[in-house]
C-alpha cells in the first residue's frame, strides 16, 4: 500500500480514538509526510522498512541541523504510526521500538513577573472596541489559564458570566469548569455588551471573541496581538511564548500557595507530573530573589 495512504489511515483512526485537535493532527501529518518523502526517495515502504532505515532517516535530519526537540517530536510521531501498523497487522513487527530518544535540555516555561503581567493587561485602550476585546481576552487568559486555542474557540454557550465560570473542552475532548474571577468577568462583560456588537457589525457568530471580520480568530493572530502589547508595555518579547499567560497563571498560583492538584485541574493536565514543572519555576524565582537581595546571596 502507498506510504501516504497508510499515514492517512493512521491519522483518521488516531484522531477519532484520541480526540485530537486539528493542530495536533496537522503536526503529526507534517512529520509523517516528511518521513514518507524520504522513504519514496529511497524506494522504501512503511510495510517493509528495517530499523536501520529509520535510524538513517533520523540521522539525515541531524545532518540537516534539526534540533533535538524536533527530532523527539518526529520520533514520537513515528512510534505512534508503527504501533498502529503493527496493531492493524500491516506489519509483523515494530521497527521503531529499538530507537532511542534524543536527550532533551531541561527547559522551564517562559516566565513573567506579576508586575509585568499587570503592565501587559493595562496596555490595551479599552475605548477602542478591538482593544477592549484584547483586554478581555488577556484578563480571561490570566484568570483561567486557558490554552490559546481554548480561548479563541470559546463560544457564548460555554460562558456563564452570572456564575463567573467558563466551560472548556480541552485536549482529548475532556471537559473542565474554570472560575474566571471578578476582574476577568467584568472585562468580558464589558466587551460582550459594548465591543462585541461593533465587531460583529450585524453579523451572527457564536464565538465570544470574534475578529474584525466577525469570524473566529486564529491562534497566530492573537499571538501577534500579545506581542504587540508586550512591546508597548516594555516587555522583552524573548520572554514570551504563546502560552505565556497560562504559564503566569499557574506559576503565580503556586507562588501564592495553591495546591498543585488544584492547579492541575484548572489547567486540564491529565498527569500531575506535567503540572509539577511550575513548582520548579517558583523555586527558580525564589532562588533568584535570594541571590539578588540577600546580603550573602
Amino acid at each position: 500500500m502507498n506510504n501516504l495512504t497508510l499515514v492517512d489511515l493512521f491519522l483518521n483512526e488516531y484522531w477519532i480514538e484520541k480526540g485530537l485537535s486539528e493542530n495536533t493532527v496537522q503536526s503529526y501529518r507534517l512529520d509523517l509526510t516528511a518521513l514518507c518523502d524520504w522513504l519514496d526517495k529511497q524506494n522504501l515502504s512503511l510495510e517493509t522498512l528495517e530499523p536501520l532505515d529509520l535510524q538513517q532517516f533520523l540521522g539525515s535530519r541531524l545532518e540537516q541541523g534539526y534540533k533535538a526537540t524536533s527530532t523527539a517530536r518526529m520520533l514520537s510521531s513515528i512510534r505512534k504510526l508503527f504501533q498502529y501498523l503493527y496493531r492493524e497487522k500491516y506489519r509483523t513487527d515494530d521497527p521503531s521500538a529499538v530507537l532511542s530518544s534524543p536527550k532533551l535540555p531541561s527547559r522551564l516555561p517562559k516566565y513573567l513577573t506579576e508586575q509585568q503581567v499587570t503592565d501587559l493587561l493595562n496596555t490595551p485602550d479599552v475605548e477602542i472596541p478591538l482593544e477592549l476585546r484584547d483586554k478581555a481576552m488577556l484578563e480571561l487568559l490570566y484568570a483561567t489559564g486557558l490554552r490559546v486555542t481554548e480561548l479563541v474557540t470559546l463560544t457564548i454557550e460555554n460562558m456563564n458570566l452570572q456564575q463567573g465560570v467558563v466551560r472548556v473542552i480541552g485536549k482529548g475532548n475532556k471537559e473542565r469548569i474554570v472560575p474566571m474571577g471578578e476582574e476577568a468577568a467584568f472585562w468580558v462583560r464589558q466587551f460582550v455588551l459594548y465591543g462585541r456588537p461593533i465587531l460583529l457589525n450585524g453579523q451572527s457568530s457564536d464565538v465570544v471573541f470574534p475578529s474584525q471580520r466577525a469570524q473566529q480568530m486564529t491562534r497566530q493572530t492573537f499571538w501577534h496581538r500579545i506581542k504587540h502589547y508586550a512591546v508597548l508595555a516594555g516587555i522583552d518579547t524573548d520572554a514570551l511564548s504563546p502560552h505565556v499567560l497560562r504559564h503566569a497563571f499557574a506559576t503565580h498560583l503556586v507562588n501564592h500557595g495553591a495546591d498543585l492538584r488544584v492547579v492541575q485541574m484548572l489547567l486540564g493536565h491529565s498527569d500531575l507530573s506535567t503540572t509539577q514543572i511550575y513548582t520548579h519555576v517558583a523555586k527558580e524565582r525564589l532562588k533568584h530573589l535570594h541571590e539578588r537581595f540577600h546580603p550573602r546571596g
